[in-house]
């Protein structure tokens, strides 16, 4: 008996040790390097600055420190040693601005659009591309539709400018129709839908990717299956495509209303050409603090407006996951 607990006993160790071992982490080493430069930007980005959180919570100046104290660095001693604390004093800017209201409304109501229109863009483009018998074309295709992500903003604000400005295409296409020409820049009310569609045409492709490659793992077998009893494309989309693509449309969405209080800077910044009429449109919560930083506003009321978004699309992204985890629980994040 004694012999049989020995001989259990090693085994299990041995069963650690190559589970857990040096067989185990060469077995996967090269999946370890690839997760080594996504480590370090998060070390360096994320984790590192961590500790700066508090100037959301100071009013920081820079100081220059004594020449007999142990820090020198003229930022790191402003900011844990020399600085008052204010509480939350900073977060006040963000309610109490008579702003605040357009400022809330444009970043969550944009997100919303963006979010909803495109995840049927991208899943619509997705599905095209599989469907697509010729592989060569359909890579092609898909290359062209992703290119624009790689496009900078100043870029496209000058592409928007080159048609919507009062000499631009579409003035010139009205001039030539007998109508009236149109001054886009102080006329918000064709904005959202400008936003709108350079946001879709820029970011679409890049957002179909993982739905593309979420629909080259489905078994084809289904389909085959469903083709010999009579089903079309659509039925075949409807039934069985996109049942099976819940799930990562699930995860994404719950990822993407992390973001929802997150305006994309570079776009609401660069479009508008710093047009004053477009003010009410335009101006996002990201916007805003970047304008309010401009007039010499303390540095803390950013830090607090960062940290005000990380922590609500943080309380956003745990709400969400526990609705989903209550409704079907194989599709929650955790």
């Amino acid at each position: 008996m004694a012999a049989k607990t020995a001989l259990s006993s090693g085994t299990t160790k041995a069963l650690k040790h190559d589970k857990w071992g040096s067989g185990e982490v060469k077995r996967h080493i090269a999946f370890l390097t690839m997760l080594l430069p996504g480590l370090a930007f998060l070390l360096c980005f994320s984790y590192l600055p961590m500790p700066a959180i508090i100037l959301a919570f100071k009013r920081y100046s820079l100081a220059k420190p004594p020449k007999d104290f142990w820090i020198q660095n003229k930022f790191i001693y402003s900011l844990f040693i020399d600085n008052p604390w204010v509480a939350l004093n900073n977060f006040k800017f963000i309610f109490q601005s008579p702003d605040a209201w357009t400022v809330v409304r444009n970043t969550v109501g944009y997100n919303l659009v963006f979010m909803s229109l495109g995840l049927v863009m991208s899943v619509s483009l997705a599905i095209i591309i599989n469907e697509l018998n010729n592989r060569i074309a359909a890579k092609v295709y898909h290359t062209i539709l992703f290119l624009p992500y790689f496009i900078s903003w100043i870029v496209v604000a000058y592409l928007v400018y080159a048609f919507v400005s009062a000499k631009g295409v579409f003035n010139q296409i009205f001039t030539s129709l007998g109508m009236p020409t149109v001054n886009f820049y102080s006329e918000p009310k064709y904005w959202p839908f400008i936003f709108v569609f350079c946001n879709m045409w820029k970011y679409t492709g890049n957002n179909s990717i993982i739905y593309l490659a979420t629909l080259s793992g489905f078994d084809q077998e289904l389909y085959e299956a469903a083709a010999i009893d009579g089903a079309g494309k659509w039925q075949q989309i409807r039934h069985i495509t996109l049942p099976q693509l819940v799930p990562t449309i699930v995860l994404l969405q719950i990822l993407a209303v992390g973001r929802i209080f997150n305006g994309d800077f570079d776009m609401f910044y660069s479009l508008p050409n710093g047009s004053g009429p477009l003010k009410n449109v335009s101006t996002t919560l990201d916007v805003y603090v970047y304008n309010t930083m401009k007039t010499g506003a303390q540095l803390g009321l950013a830090s607090a407006a960062a940290f005000f978004q990380s922590l609500v699309g943080f309380v956003l992204v745990l709400t969400t996951n526990l609705i989903v985890r209550r409704v079907s629980p194989e599709m929650a994040m955790f």
